[in-house]
């Protein structure tokens, strides 16, 4: 058995298709002729952008126009005109188009490889895809068909690129696996988005598995059964049924009310990055927006969003779910996520430094004006601001000070807004933890980032092998800090909600029921699934498991007791 990790849910068998990289070697040359080399890289670029366009429209009707923004976005980053412009510096020093393209395309992937950050990683894998595209172009590479995948095929890769998924017909790929990819990669977002089962990270997969093998792709656990017995195959066929059984019994709970065992509702929100994810969470039967990241408006593109447009985006989403909560992170940028017009300094370690709430703070008039594009748009419906990485009640209070200032600019303007929005806190360090007593005293509700509270509490990158076994919400000091931050906001009356991904697990599901959380914010296609979770306990059964995982001392042993009960 091979293993690696499920990133889209679903029990795929079949037979292998080994999708082999095509050779884009080439022999660098000092070129002579550079209007006509300047005159081939233009009109490579503008086929790769035509053949893009034509990927693009195919994922858009086969998944929809989130995905096929992906590939979209790489049209605009090979049109930028940095990318663009130090390419065609290198030809006017009369080096070939394909060196330039090689080596501005490997500048930027170190860069994006380099800051552990799983969004910016993703941004290496697009520049990957980009590079590849316009060389096979330029050396006049033929691309691969996966369009003539027989039905019942398994696909095998290396990579996964978006490029590649344009030509999958869904109805004949019933699996992937894949060498490289995350659980937040563009290739886990794809395969998710196309309902095909996928295990990514699967060391050596397109060498340790023959074409036309018969394989098993446990899109749940990651794990590829090769050449699997009759005894395995009649096992797994049994819990493919039992999982599409499941899927079509969960669309019974759309509409209905998010509520224990008992009655007692939750709120059950959507994570979202863009405007447009919007839509997903109200197709999800979402009940509002838990936490929109506005970052993703502030990359892709070589200047600052102006406050229009970022109102428009905050209006645009805010009228998409139809009057329903809209939580508006301000920008999560800094150090770790790699913005090239910022010019942020490079950091020793940038987890631990200028970022997030203390980037805006020292940078007023950006932040300025974002607070003033939400506050516009919540004219148009019910908008929350919230700050990200708040370890200090001044922290709080300045970002509260120059909410004050935007209200006194959009009135002194006659710009409608909401008077009374609220100013929420993203829990996720060890020190928001520690002082959530003070901090809820002086906010209008916490959302608890998982995600990060894990790390800065354990002290441990998810991405680092050597210490990712620490890296887990169910280790005693984690479950502790969240209790801590549930319990304090409830003691002054303000909301608490849960954006990590934690909120989706169901084993914290009792535990978060115990606690009192009160909002659940997952990814939209994990809202029934929730949904039907928190309505299997009652508040007394989530306790009992409470008591029971807070007097455990390790992370093993309390994994080992919620997985055995849920």
């Amino acid at each position: 058995m091979l293993k690696g990790i499920g990133v889209s849910d679903g029990i795929g068998i079949g037979r292998v298709m080994i999708l082999a990289e095509q050779s884009l070697d080439y022999t660098p040359k000092e070129i002579t002729d550079v209007d006509a080399e300047l005159a081939r890289y233009r009109d490579a670029v503008d086929k790769f952008c035509d053949n893009t366009v034509e990927q693009a429209n195919a994922i858009r009707q086969s998944t929809g126009d989130k995905e096929a923004e992906i590939l979209e976005g790489h049209i605009a980053i090979i049109r930028d005109p940095f990318m663009g412009g130090e390419i065609e510096n290198l030809i006017k020093a009369n080096q070939c188009a394909e060196a330039a393209v090689d080596q501005i395309c490997k500048m930027f992937i170190d860069m994006f490889s380099a800051t552990g950050d799983d969004l910016t990683m993703q941004r290496a894998a697009d520049v990957r895809d980009i590079r590849d595209g316009i060389l096979g172009i330029l050396l006049g590479v033929q691309e691969v068909k996966i369009s003539d995948a027989p039905a019942g095929t398994v696909l095998v890769v290396k990579e996964l690129t978006p490029s590649m998924t344009a030509g999958i017909k869904k109805e004949n790929i019933v699996g992937i696996i894949a060498e490289t990819g995350s659980q937040t990669s563009h290739s886990a977002i794809l395969a998710r988005a196309l309902e095909i089962p996928a295990a990514l990270s699967v060391p050596n997969a397109t060498t340790a598995i023959s074409s036309q093998e018969i394989v098993i792709v446990d899109g749940f656990k990651g794990n590829v059964l090769v050449a699997p017995d009759p005894s395995k195959i009649e096992e797994f066929t049994a819990k493919r049924t039992a999982y599409l059984r499941e899927k079509r019994e969960l669309e019974t709970l759309r509409g209905k009310v998010t509520a224990d065992a008992d009655g007692n509702e939750y709120e059950l929100f959507c994570n979202i990055g863009t405007p447009k994810d919007a839509t997903k969470a109200m197709d999800a039967d979402g009940e509002g927006v838990g936490l929109f990241r506005t970052e993703f408006l502030f990359m892709d593109r070589n200047q600052l969003p102006t406050e229009d447009e970022q109102f428009e985006a905050y209006k645009q989403a805010s009228l998409i779910m139809k009057g329903k909560p809209v939580i508006i992170r301000t920008l999560d940028i800094g150090g770790d996520k790699e913005i090239p017009y910022l010019g942020l300094a490079k950091e020793e370690n940038p987890f631990m430094g200028f970022r997030a709430i203390r980037y805006c703070l020292k940078n007023r008039d950006m932040f300025k004006s974002q607070i003033k594009a939400i506050l516009r748009a919540s004219a148009f419906g019910d908008i929350r601001i919230m700050f990200p990485l708040i370890t200090a009640v001044d922290e709080l209070r300045a970002g509260k000070e120059l909410v004050e200032e935007a209200k006194a600019d959009l009135k002194a303007s006659g710009i409608a807004f909401d008077e009374n929005i609220q100013v929420g806190v993203m829990t996720e360090t060890a020190a928001s933890g520690v002082i959530a007593d003070l901090l809820a005293k002086e906010a209008d509700f916490f959302s608890i980032g998982t995600n990060d509270l894990t790390g800065y509490t354990m002290a441990a990158d998810r991405g680092n092998s050597d210490v990712s076994y620490l890296y887990s919400p169910l280790q005693p000091s984690v479950l502790r800090m969240i209790k801590r931050i549930i319990e304090c906001g409830r003691a002054e009356g303000i909301s608490v909600g849960m954006c990590g991904e934690a909120a989706a697990s169901p084993t914290m599901i009792p535990l978060l029921i115990s606690f009192g959380l009160t909002e659940f914010s997952v990814s939209a296609p994990s809202v029934l699934k929730v949904r039907k979770n928190i309505a299997k306990w009652t508040k007394a059964e989530a306790d009992a498991v409470a008591e029971k995982v807070m007097a455990m001392t390790s992370e093993a042993e309390i994994k080992a007791y919620l997985e055995s009960i849920v």
